[in-house]
């Protein structure tokens, strides 16, 4: 069926490219909050933290999103109330934004929606997103699937998302395969920015 629909087609990089790191706030990485018990997280932490690396490397720009509910009720909104500390909004300690990289704050799963960023990757002709972070089920499939609606090409490394549930992540990394994105391996990304540097 899959190969009659025609889907799962490479879509590759572009000329400008971006990576997206979602939410990996000490919140949803580490073990002490009561959201971070993702076996996955702190791995793909480390993944983050090689490809940015190697983006910076070859000035490929970060956006990193902090996931807030707001002070207010009417802020959460649907989150219902919100119980954060400052410190769990803080990105985990294993990766550092350069001074080129951007860190955002968002307050629904897209860090498109309520947020200026597509405004920003547009100032910088940006043509490609590399998604990754947390969670692939929740906010890393609804980026996907909004930056895919806005037409930009999108990339997702396995090994750069993480879920609290591997039934979840898995079907999503099938999902946005088949329909929204290429999802590749970190060490098959690593190369091709190296072919398009």
């Amino acid at each position: 069926m899959v190969d009659k629909a025609e889907f799962g087609g490479e879509i590759g990089l572009g000329e400008d490219i971006a990576v997206l790191v979602v939410d990996m706030t000490r919140e949803f990485v580490e073990d002490d909050y009561p959201n971070g018990y993702a076996e996955t997280g702190q791995p793909a932490a480390s993944a983050i933290a090689r490809l940015m690396e190697e983006a910076s490397e070859r000035g490929v720009r970060g956006y990193y999103s902090r996931s807030l509910k707001g002070e207010h009720r009417v802020e959460a909104g649907q989150w219902g109330e919100a119980n954060q500390t400052e410190e769990m909004t803080e990105l985990t300690t294993e990766l550092s934004p350069t001074e080129d990289d951007v860190v955002f704050e968002k307050y629904k799963p897209s860090v498109f929606f309520g947020t200026q960023l597509e405004s920003m990757l547009n100032y910088s002709n940006v043509d490609t997103v590399i998604v990754t972070g947390m969670t692939t089920s929740g906010c890393v499939r609804a980026t996907v699937v909004d930056a895919f609606s806005l037409n930009y090409r999108v990339i997702v490394p396995e090994e750069c998302v993480a879920d609290r549930s591997q039934v979840s992540h898995e079907v999503s990394l099938f999902d946005m395969d088949m329909k929204y994105a290429d999802v590749v391996s970190l060490d098959d990304l690593i190369e091709a920015l190296n072919e398009a540097s």
